[in-house]
């Protein structure tokens, strides 16, 4: 349906978009204006898209299509470049085992569905799985001890790349018999009136301090707490009667435990694969390329936004 369109179309009308005419792009791209022009013809009238409104200086302005088409076409050409790529390193045998790490605190169908599908990708290609909390596995990619890993965020390491890949809502760890339990909901007064299990504050600082903050805009204020290590040791605190504790949504649980969300907040659990932004793997960008589109339709309806922008070091979990 499509087949008239190709990538230098694509390329072509990107760079006019971003320089704004045609005469840069030309020199940015090193080819004649009536090159560019003639593709960009072409392109308007196979797809009947129009991208740009053309002043009399030449100067051109964006309609709401080329906006649009900016975004898609920058992922458009990088996945291409991600492909090629990742298909080289194949070829010329660079990629002979992956050092993957996962967080504890990480969904671990997400490690799963990557295994899967890296086996699926490069059948020859053992990974080595190495798990503990997200500041430690951001050292051991720093080190290069290992070559990417999957954890909650936020992570402030610059030389490191973060590509978010799913996000959870953040709920109310209780036991099953609790007379709360028979909410649908918890009020934030329900948590500042009962014991709280947090994770230990050197999993991560930023995260654990932040975490703290909210509760704190919505009247709960937390002074003392018991304090666990894995999801394992905070569910073992919830099932002994020391407090009520803040997962995961969908972290498999005890079968004395239930979760409950808490009314009127949007707290996210956010997730992403971290791996250096110089000297990874190639094939691990197309990897996770491909498994964003294989869960996609997977992911459940109802999922909330995180409350905080999504920038480089400032990006936030409230698990860490």
């Amino acid at each position: 349906m499509y087949d008239w369109a190709e990538y230098r179309h694509f390329r072509y009308l990107l760079e006019i978009l971003d320089l704004k005419g045609f005469r840069a792009a030309a020199e940015q791209l090193h080819t004649t204006q009536p090159n560019l022009s003639a593709h960009a013809k072409q392109f308007r009238e196979n797809s009947g898209l129009h991208l740009y409104r053309r002043s009399k200086s030449g100067r051109i302005s964006l309609t709401p299509t080329g906006v649009a088409f900016k975004l898609i076409a920058r992922g458009l050409l990088s996945a291409r470049d991600e492909a090629m790529a990742a298909l080289l390193a194949v070829e010329q045998g660079e990629v002979r085992t992956l050092r993957l790490g996962c967080s504890s605190q990480a969904d671990p169908t997400l490690f799963n569905a990557f295994f899967a599908m890296h086996r699926e990708l490069l059948p020859d290609c053992p990974i080595r799985p190495v798990h503990g909390d997200t500041a430690q596995l951001v050292e051991e990619i720093a080190l290069g001890e290992i070559d990417a890993a999957i954890v909650t965020l936020p992570v402030g390491d610059l030389s490191l790349r973060v590509d978010e890949i799913q996000r959870d809502r953040l709920v109310v760890c209780l036991r099953a018999d609790h007379p709360l339990a028979a909410k649908a909901a918890l009020q934030p007064t329900d948590l500042q009136q009962h014991p709280t299990v947090l994770y230990h504050p050197q999993r991560n600082a930023q995260a654990h301090a932040r975490l703290l903050e909210l509760l704190e805009e919505v009247g709960v204020k937390i002074e003392e707490y018991s304090r666990a290590s894995h999801p394992t040791e905070m569910q073992g605190l919830v099932k002994q009667g020391f407090g009520f504790a803040l997962i995961r949504e969908g972290t498999v649980l005890d079968v004395e435990l239930t979760t409950r969300p808490v009314a009127g907040v949007d707290w996210t659990v956010d997730t992403a694969f971290i791996y250096k932004k110089q000297g990874y793997p190639k094939t691990v960008p197309m990897l996770i390329r491909l498994l964003k589109g294989r869960l996609s339709p997977q992911t459940p309806k109802g999922k909330k936004p995180p409350l905080s922008a999504r920038k480089g070091p400032e990006q936030m979990s409230l698990l860490g």
